[in-house]
């Protein structure tokens, strides 16, 4: 693998001090930690962003001659609608590269297919609807609280204190807020119960990695217990300090392969390929809820992918490492 050029492929964040710019600029966190496993691994590496110029990356993806790509595109010029966009031109230029497929990523960034995809296929997911606006609302047909959610934002993007609502008060005028801010809406009943990240690494087959789980003890009975945008990005809130994962070790087994099941079963429905996150709640009634597919997690250091994977006793530059043996596998003969 020493003489395989490898391009670290990400999106451009947007500029500090713009919306959302704290999720945006984590991507070149993860760049830097990429770059230096390799180092450590003696592979030769670039990173090459994408934008919507695909002429000037096309161009110099040629002029490094890369052989193989670390996708880390999470959005083309900040739209999460074109998050699929870069893995396709890779797969037309015939460039192995990490991750998902094209395919694979616009299926499972858009959460009103995630939810069909996974009622179909009989994988319990909580009661939902899409709010486009303009409709007609009836907001008896879910059992309140609800939670509301933007249909193609990931990294918590849209996930407020104020996504919640326990009753149908108000209800209508929070959601055309939202509407307005964001655009379709997923509305889904709000499943109160524990929350669990299971991690799944591997190629051809994954590994279930150690089910982490969220703890919101620390949480006032006035906070919904939810990793809200401001949980996993606002350093100076007081989400951000009191939602630790953790592992536990004392998961009844039933449970446990459970979660590990549902969660394979979910990776291989959406067609995942290396890495994924499966994010779940348990309801009142010890019922497993998928919340959310993700397929392709943050990759930083201190991120819940990374924190899965040394947990199984595997470090970072290691799971790099695998990371290159995997798409390695799938250069051209």
């Amino acid at each position: 693998m020493h003489h395989l050029k490898v391009g670290i492929i990400h999106n451009q964040p947007v500029p500090k001090g713009e919306p959302n710019w704290e999720s945006s600029v984590d991507v070149l966190v993860q760049v830097e930690a990429i770059e230096a496993s390799l180092a450590e691994l003696a592979i030769p590496c670039v990173r090459i962003p994408f934008s919507r110029d695909l002429a000037a990356f096309v161009a110099r993806v040629r002029e490094e001659a890369i052989a193989v790509a670390v996708n880390l595109c999470e959005s083309v010029d900040d739209d999460p609608l074109l998050a699929g966009h870069p893995a396709a031109v890779l797969e037309l230029l015939r460039i192995p590269f990490t991750g998902s497929s094209a395919m694979a990523l616009l299926l499972s960034t858009d959460k009103l297919t995630v939810k069909r995809l996974l009622a179909a296929s009989g994988i319990r997911t909580p009661a939902f609807f899409l709010y486009e606006g303009g409709e007609v609302l009836r907001a008896g047909s879910l059992n309140f609280p609800v939670i509301m959610k933007p249909r193609f934002q990931d990294a918590s993007i849209g996930i407020e204190q104020e996504s919640v609502l326990r009753s149908s008060k108000g209800f209508v005028a929070r959601l055309e807020e939202f509407h307005a801010r964001y655009g379709a809406i997923l509305v889904e009943e709000y499943v109160e119960g524990r929350e669990f990240n299971v991690a799944l690494f591997g190629y051809p087959k994954p590994r279930v990695m150690p089910l982490a789980e969220i703890d919101f003890s620390a949480f006032p009975p006035d906070l919904h217990r939810i990793v809200s945008y401001k949980a996993k990005w606002d350093e100076e809130s007081f989400e951000y300090h009191h939602t630790p994962r953790y592992f536990p070790d004392n998961l009844p087994e039933p449970l446990q392969r459970a979660m590990r099941r549902v969660a394979r079963d979910s990776f291989a429905l959406f067609g995942l390929r290396d890495y994924g996150r499966v994010d779940l709640r348990l309801d009142a009634l010890g019922r497993i809820n998928i919340l959310e597919i993700n397929a392709n997690p943050c990759l930083s250091p201190d991120a819940g992918f990374a924190a899965a994977v040394t947990e199984s006793k595997m470090n970072y530059t290691e799971m790099v490492g695998e990371f290159i043996r995997f798409v390695a596998m799938r250069i051209p003969l």
